[in-house]
């Protein structure tokens, strides 16, 4: 398998044949943004040299863009696809035709900003000050497994402002990512202006406090920037090379022009370009192209999901006293002791200073090579998890509500573009955190998590159901998103008195399937997670005053059971009941399908319906009208 950076320095031949392909690609850039009538042209002008030179030297060509031994290129400033597709198009990667005419265009997969299933890119960016993150996850799983890989993450100067990229720093410091090598883009401007006006920051200095290396060079020599590069390739650190490069690089009326971060040229200006540089215009000829051409775009390789053994399921009698956070503790730990012997153990597990709260402690006392502890850095974690679930691992990443879900919402829906395998298990939801109060009364998730397209959502009703599925979704690829409070509950049981989730009644968690806890006759409550033994507790109770209320458990919110939603339908009355905002929640999800199908039943939702306060869970459920007694006194109404 080929090599990188073979040359001491890049030997003349060398340095020119880049220097004429740096003037076709201007011409690309320029072309597919004025064609396209937007884009990034400026900023994919100054980095271009830094592209040529990482994609021409490291290890990594169309040949082996799927092994893992491959550097992993990845890309934090995404905006800059003009220059990073003309480049990849040059080298061979695909066709640079099937680009140019269709840049940012509607069915072509060369979007705005790059995306991972264009065969060269490793991770789809374009919110900035998220690269260094991925580029952890990345550079993490090629130190597990051995690979023969550098991690190189290429960046914007502008986007070193954000908080989550000095998160990254310390992480790859902690855990000695020292294959990982930064190089920005250092040209000082930004779309509004200077950087030092928009927003002042040390760079160098903030690399060094960190531990990093850094090696500051000309990022339009190639022989600099070359010998830059392959030096940093010797130090056993982190390494963080600044380049300094000019904004529009090579077009004298763009340089240094930060207009031109987001402005593409006129078709007047784009001639005049063309001139500057002695190359033929070839607008026409794309714009030809674009009408009478059927474009085939290239296809990726993704790697395979890996299959881990889940072991056998625990059982939780009637008599234990459990929350379901413990029994994902648990399961976990059972899980890595059955993988614990697996040299090709994939198993990951990400935590945010919380491992003794979320129960994942018990993995870390096991396995404390496959636990990672992020600290407080909620963004960082998130986008190291999800990448690193992406490159054939599945990881977990566990955290509280409010910080593993509405914290973080962007780094989850990039991960969800990104089509990463994460397993985000969150505790303490709902008001049943109690007296933390409503800072940390997470009852907005389902409302957040219903919008990324990707991610399935599981919300377990005691420990035996929270046991099962965390062993389905560690055996199943993608997303996955369990959300469990904070308090002990009851096992749920069959009208006999045993364990309901058990297969020794036959159950098996299946996505999108709800369960049928009692029959009734005079309605149904649908209920999921922490609520489901309050909603038992309202059946058994009204049924002695000869009051026949149905109870079933919805553990996949998000999709509906139609065979199990229609008894409802027949029985006239309807309930939903949780533990969050009620307008966004099970009840919307059920009112929704109800509305479509335009069905005449009675229907009411109980939710949370404002901010909680500090106390007992029972007392924030009776301030807020969901305890048992006000859904007891409402079906009493309704049925009389």
């Amino acid at each position: 398998m080929e090599e990188r950076f073979v040359y001491e320095k890049p030997p003349e031949k060398e340095i020119e044949k880049l220097k004429n392909l740096r003037k076709e690609c201007i011409r690309d850039i320029l072309t597919m943004t004025t064609i396209a009538g937007s884009g990034h042209p400026g900023g994919s002008m100054s980095m271009l040299d830094i592209l040529l030179t990482i994609f021409s030297y490291a290890k990594i060509s169309p040949e082996i863009s799927d092994n893992p031994d491959r550097d992993k290129i990845l890309i934090s400033c995404g905006h800059l696809s003009p220059g990073t597709y003309s480049v990849l198009g040059r080298l061979g990667f695909f066709d640079i035709e099937s680009v140019i005419p269709n840049f940012r265009k509607i069915g072509s997969i060369f979007e705005g900003h790059i995306e991972r299933n264009i065969p060269g890119i490793e991770w789809t960016s374009g919110n900035l000050g998220q690269g260094l993150s991925a580029g952890c996850g990345f550079a993490l799983i090629d130190k597990l497994k051995n690979n023969n890989s550098y991690t190189f993450v290429l960046m914007s100067d502008g986007e070193q402002v954000k908080g989550q990229i000095g998160e990254a720093r310390r992480f790859a410091i902690k855990y000695n990512l020292n294959r990982i090598k930064v190089i920005i883009d250092y040209n000082k401007l930004q779309i509004s202006g200077s950087i030092f006006d928009v927003m002042p920051s040390n760079i160098k200095e903030n690399y060094l406090a960190d531990g990093w290396d850094v090696i500051e060079t000309d990022g339009h020599n190639i022989e600099s920037l070359y010998t830059s590069i392959k030096k940093s390739l010797s130090i056993e650190k982190p390494v963080c090379i600044l380049a300094n490069t000019i904004m529009g690089k090579g077009i004298s009326f763009m340089e240094n022009k930060y207009s031109y971060h987001g402005k593409t040229l006129k078709p007047e200006e784009l001639q005049k370009a063309m001139d500057e540089i002695g190359l033929e215009n070839k607008i026409d000829y794309y714009n030809e192209l674009s009408k009478t051409k059927t474009f085939i775009f290239p296809k990726k390789i993704f790697p395979d999901v890996p299959q881990i053994k889940t072991g056998k399921p625990r059982i939780y009698q009637a008599d234990s006293k459990i929350d379901n956070r413990s029994a994902y503790g648990n399961a976990l730990l059972d899980i890595g002791k059955e993988n614990k012997s697996n040299p090709e153990n994939s198993l990951l597990v990400f935590d945010c200073d919380l491992a003794s709260s979320v129960k994942t402690d018990l993995f870390l006392k096991e396995m404390p090579e496959r636990f990672f502890q992020v600290g407080i850095q909620e963004h960082n974690s998130a986008t190291i998890s999800g990448a690193s679930s992406a490159n054939g691992m599945v990881s977990f990443f566990s955290d509280f509500g409010v910080f593993g879900v509405d914290e973080v919402y962007n780094q989850q829906r990039l991960n969800d573009i990104n089509h990463t395998n994460l397993k985000l298990v969150c505790t303490h939801v709902g008001l049943d955190v109690g007296e933390d109060g409503k800072t940390h009364q997470c009852i907005d998730y389902l409302g957040l998590l219903r919008n990324l397209f990707g991610f399935k959502i599981i919300i377990p009703a005691d420990a035996n159901q929270t046991d099962r599925v965390i062993r389905y979704i560690t055996s199943n690829p993608g997303n996955f998103f369990v959300g469990m409070g904070r308090s002990i509950s009851p096992v749920i049981l069959t009208k006999e008195g045993n364990p309901y989730f058990t297969e020794e009644q036959g159950y098996q968690f299946k996505y999108g399937k709800w369960d049928i806890i009692k029959q009734g006759k005079n309605g149904y409550i649908y209920v999921m997670g922490i609520m489901t033994y309050r909603a038992v507790q309202v059946s058994d109770e009204l049924e002695k005053e000869n009051i026949s209320i149905g109870v079933i458990n919805c553990a996949t919110p998000m999709v509906i059971d139609k065979e199990a939603l229609s008894i409802g339908i027949q029985s006239g009355l309807i309930i939903s009941y949780e533990d969050h905002i009620e307008s966004t929640g099970l009840g919307a999800t059920i009112s929704l399908y109800l509305v479509e199908k335009q069905v005449n039943v009675k229907f009411k939702r109980f939710g949370v319906s404002k901010y909680g306060s500090s106390g007992k869970p029972d007392e924030l459920y009776k301030e807020q009208g969901i305890d048992k007694e006000s859904i007891k006194e409402f079906i009493r109404r309704i049925i009389r």
